[in-house]
């Protein structure tokens, strides 16, 4: 018998406030539409904390605390599954994290991508419905080093943190250049100091035609570049569970955090797509991203679907309540100005930053339909975020119309096109034209 499983897919999601999604008017629509999937991933942007814990002293751009409740708020919407994995899930440093994650699981929720060690992190979480199981993995490229889950052994436990992903930077300069780089590192006794760290011992040689000059890597090439490439034991360890999660679900979703660029930031670095592909020929029939904050486009690879990003779904960054003493010195800020005011020095009353790029709060949500394990259909459907209105009314999503409806899908066509992907357009939502199998 054919089974039939709809999944919604959104963005990040940073709530601070109470949501509201079942007696707003203006926000009901979006949220029955979510509701009335069979199942409803987000990703999971804030640290549900309590503001408990340690601040960091880096943070992953703003301290991202808030309220366990905004748990409920978001279950409340329809939301089942909760990707983790983020740059700010360590900003409240490990004891943070550890109340999040006894948030999570004192309310039962599906989430990943956090966990006590690094095979915790790394595992899948499944979700059961009556139509299909869905299996999600969440991992970050994004994260202060440190933030990651470590290894745990034998005779040592593990370190609480995130599933990561790392990538090698490779600097591409012509052999002129690169000349010049040995010849600056000899003058000011870089290079001398590097032998020095390799022989005690603290230090590895670089592969055979690289040089390194400080952190950074540079090889010889026809021209500069930057490139960048998924780490393998980080690629292995996530298709491990890919692939025990193929054998355990009707559907596998991997979650990837990302801000990472290429050209522009609605191109994803060069790693990501490498990532996203290898994903899915492991056996993951979605790949979720997420990350820079405002829409990337849409591939279609094997006959599934990469999101390369997105987007913001809930925007509440300048809400939240309470910021340790290093944002007030990140941000230039007198310590006497309280939290909203705080907000209104970093964006100079928002004239630049998030509140000054429409970008940022305009989005889509795809609801997938999967009959038998494969992509059956999709409808997309635009969002806006509220640019223009008031801090606390802004950024809590509603189904965009109009000329901004059309605006959103044809941007999102427009950043999908490159990929090969093609929609069938109309007023308020687009649909997928999906390749002939």
């Amino acid at each position: 018998m054919s089974r039939a499983l709809s999944l919604a897919l959104t963005g990040d999601s940073i709530l601070q406030r109470r949501l509201l999604s079942t007696t707003d008017p203006e926000l009901r629509p979006l949220f029955d539409r979510i509701r009335a999937a069979d199942v409803a991933f987000t990703n999971l942007e804030v640290l549900a904390n309590d503001f408990r814990g340690d601040p960091s002293q880096e943070c992953g751009g703003s301290h991202f605390g808030a309220h366990a409740w905004v748990l409920d708020e978001l279950r409340e919407a329809g939301f089942d599954l909760f990707a983790a994995a983020t740059n700010h899930c360590l900003d409240y440093s490990i004891s943070g994290l550890l109340h999040t994650i006894e948030a999570l699981e004192a309310r039962g929720l599906c989430f990943a991508g956090i966990g006590r060690n690094l095979e915790a992190a790394r595992r899948p979480a499944y979700f059961d419905h009556p139509n299909g199981t869905v299996a999600m993995l969440s991992c970050s490229s994004t994260f202060q080093p440190g933030n990651e889950a470590g290894q745990q052994i034998a005779d040592m436990q593990g370190r609480p943190g995130l599933s990561p992903l790392h990538y090698d930077t490779m600097h591409e300069v012509t052999p002129e250049q690169l000349a010049t780089l040995q010849r600056i590192a000899e003058e000011l006794g870089l290079e001398k100091q590097r032998q020095q760290i390799l022989k005690l011992g603290f230090g590895h040689p670089p592969a055979e035609g690289v040089f390194p000059f400080g952190k950074m890597n540079f090889r010889a090439a026809e021209r500069a570049a930057l490139r960048l490439t998924p780490r393998g034991r980080d690629m292995d360890g996530i298709a491990r569970w890919v692939r025990e999660a193929r054998l355990s679900a009707d559907l596998v979703l991997v979650s990837l955090h990302a801000h990472e660029q290429g050209e522009d930031k609605e191109i994803p670095a060069e790693f990501i797509p490498a990532f996203a592909r290898r994903m899915i020929e492991e056996g993951a029939d979605l790949v979720v991203g997420h990350g820079p904050h405002l829409l990337r486009g849409l591939e279609i690879h094997q006959g599934r679907p990469i999101f390369y990003s997105l987007g913001n779904f809930i925007g509440q960054n300048e809400l939240v309540p309470r910021i340790p003493g290093d944002s007030y010195e990140r941000f230039r800020a007198d310590l006497s100005l309280t939290p909203g005011a705080v907000y209104k020095v970093r964006t100079a009353d928002d004239t630049k930053g998030f509140p000054a790029d429409r970008r940022f709060w305009e989005t889509v949500v795809p609801l997938c339909r999967f009959e038998d394990g494969r992509l059956a259909g999709m409808e997309i459907l635009p969002v806006s975020l509220g640019l223009g209105e008031a801090a606390h009314r802004r950024g809590r999503p509603r189904l965009a119309e109009g000329a901004e409806a059309s605006g959103i899908l044809e941007r999102f066509a427009a950043l999908s096109a490159p990929y090969g992907t093609r929609f069938e357009m109309a007023e308020d939502r687009a649909r997928l034209l999906l390749p002939a199998r």
